[in-house]
């Protein structure tokens, strides 16, 4: 037994060893730390991110010391996709609901505007849902043997099996996508910018269209041999 301790020791210690000299000749893979990225699926939600756009562009504005009586532009981009022209709108109303005063005015020098880029990964998206399975396996086990229990504890089992399968719906959203939306919000005047915030989306894939510019047609004259 004491023979067995002494090479697990030394096997540790050259494990530790290897590790510290370890060299790579480019940086090694690794993940970031967990975070969360909404994934955009409705009109609805279309309006959360306007109203959430709106809210912050008005307190940057307030913060770079514009009065709150100033009129603003929202301007739409050109050739605006189906998402572009319903943001537009939506914009406009949060914006008219806090009170400010919104302009049509292509003159005026305090503008909003708005930017829409797609970003489409190749790569796989992995899927990882934090606690899914620790969340099912505290229903399943609240559910064990429920038919032998007295009432109350069938009706706490069956709340911890119903909280389990909540929690799992609600957490999945399907998984991340390969289709990004990036949001770039923008306020200020022709020579400075006052407020900017850039916000990233999942989109589902089959949803990008909403997002693209309509493709052109060109008509092409037939000309008679």
């Amino acid at each position: 037994m004491k023979h067995l301790t002494s090479h697990t020791g030394a096997l540790a210690l050259l494990v530790a060893a290897l590790a510290g000299c370890a060299q790579s000749p480019i940086p090694v893979s690794g993940n970031f730390d967990l975070t969360e990225q909404k994934k955009v699926r409705s009109a609805g939600h279309w309006q959360i991110v306007a109203r959430d756009a709106a809210k912050q562009t008005l307190r940057m504005l307030d913060t770079a010391g514009v009065a709150a009586n100033a009129r603003l532009t929202i301007v739409v981009p050109d050739k605006a996709t189906v998402f572009e022209k319903t943001f537009y709108d939506m914009l406009v109303t949060e914006v008219v609901q806090t009170g400010r005063r919104v302009t049509t005015s292509e003159q005026n020098p305090l503008q909003l505007s708005y930017k829409v880029q797609l970003v489409v990964h190749n790569s796989p998206r992995p899927h990882f849902v934090p606690g899914f399975y620790t969340a099912l396996a505290a229903g399943v086990s609240a559910a064990y043997g429920l038919h032998t229990a007295h009432l109350d504890t069938q009706l706490l089992g069956g709340i911890a099996l119903a909280g389990a399968a909540d929690y799992g719906s609600s957490v999945y959203s399907g998984g991340p996508t390969h289709t990004e939306l990036v949001l770039t919000t923008s306020a200020g005047t022709p020579d400075q910018i006052l407020s900017r915030k850039t916000d990233v989306y999942y989109i589902e894939n089959v949803d990008s269209t909403l997002f693209k510019q309509a493709p052109e047609y060109k008509t092409l004259k037939v000309v008679s041999q």
